[in-house]
């Protein structure tokens, strides 16, 4: 299995789950000409969790820092390019976890017709591991 990936930013964004509260974020991203390439949503313990990447994470931390009530966290992630044919994932989450590699957090990114681009967040202390389980 041969993985081919890099290494981006991403925003991790938890604020109070209120109406609104994405709406707000991405009017303030696209209002400074901030592209979402990818974004993940969701409650967890009555807050609401917002993961995204962008091109121009300064321009994005900078739009977002104007917003009130949010906390905001910049952190690398691994974007892997796996072949889109079933079972690549399992093949790849299979061998994170048999060199113990925890994640943090695993979404797509794009896909096209022969790849899919995925989004790895390894937990606090699994990045460098996960980076060489992978050849990165």
């Amino acid at each position: 299995m041969k993985v081919r990936g890099e290494v981006m930013r991403e925003i991790t964004i938890v604020s109070k789950n209120e109406l609104g509260t994405l709406a707000s974020i991405s009017e303030a991203l696209g209002g400074v000409g901030v592209n979402i390439e990818a974004i993940s949503a969701y409650e967890k313990d009555k807050s609401a969790v917002f993961r995204i990447v962008t091109g121009d994470i300064i321009s994005a931390l900078k739009s977002l820092s104007r917003i009130p009530g949010l906390q905001i966290n910049e952190s690398e992630i691994l974007v892997l390019n796996m072949m889109n044919r079933p079972g690549e994932l399992g093949k790849i989450t299979r061998k994170l976890s048999n060199r113990g590699v925890n994640l943090e957090s695993l979404y797509i990114v794009s896909k096209k017709e022969d790849y899919t681009q995925v989004a790895i967040k390894p937990a606090p202390g699994y990045f460098d591991k996960a980076r060489e389980v992978l050849n990165l």
